[in-house]
């Protein structure tokens, strides 16, 4: 089962973020693999895990956030990463995948999934999730995308506060498996052209 994303950059807000003033944005490479598994599955327990079995739980973990998982991934050409790090450590990152896993839900022509989008718990609402929302936007477009898609969970009314904000609309229900526990998510897509 593929991840398609959830967002956890964004899940919980803190009441004064701080601030990751010097970041730079790049792709990775196959060295990232142990980094991006480890802020993989730490992000998402921080925002998730309390939600799952330990059994689900480390399913998931193991399918989607191991190192040979995500060094797959990296590997794989549909699949495009793009990093923040700050010159000694990774603070977050986004998954673009395309196709889209879910484009038959939708008359676009050729969408674009916004995968995964994770930041370090301790630097949520920090600018890191913007800037990698900004990049995917820009790189979809470049790529001639006509739309981008994203799954969020039902029940996190933050992150789908801040997909509202650019743009992107919810398009239909869909499940999300942890293990054997299945989520209801939303489908979110924000069309790149007029069509």
């Amino acid at each position: 089962m593929t991840h398609h994303g959830r967002m956890s950059s964004i899940d919980q807000p803190s009441a004064s973020p701080p601030v990751a003033s010097r970041f730079t944005l790049r792709q990775a490479d196959p060295d990232d693999a142990p980094a991006l598994a480890k802020l993989g599955r730490e992000s998402f327990c921080a925002a998730f895990g309390h939600l799952y079995k330990p059994e689900d739980l480390a399913a998931f973990l193991e399918e989607s956030h191991a190192e040979g998982a995500v060094a797959q991934a990296i590997a794989d050409p549909a699949n495009t990463y793009r990093l923040a790090d700050d010159g000694a450590r990774l603070l977050a990152f986004c998954k673009l995948c395309r196709p889209a896993s879910f484009g038959n839900h939708s008359d676009a022509e050729n969408p674009i999934a916004l995968s995964q989008l994770y930041t370090r718990p301790e630097l949520t609402g920090a600018g890191l999730g913007a800037a990698l929302m900004d990049w995917a936007l820009g790189e979809a477009r470049s790529l001639g995308c006509d739309a981008i898609q994203l799954s969020v969970w039902s029940g996190n009314h933050a992150a789908q506060r801040f997909y509202a904000r650019y743009g992107f609309a919810k398009i239909a229900d869909i499940d999300f498996w942890v293990g054997s526990q299945r989520d209801d998510e939303f489908l979110y897509e924000l069309r790149l052209v007029e069509g």
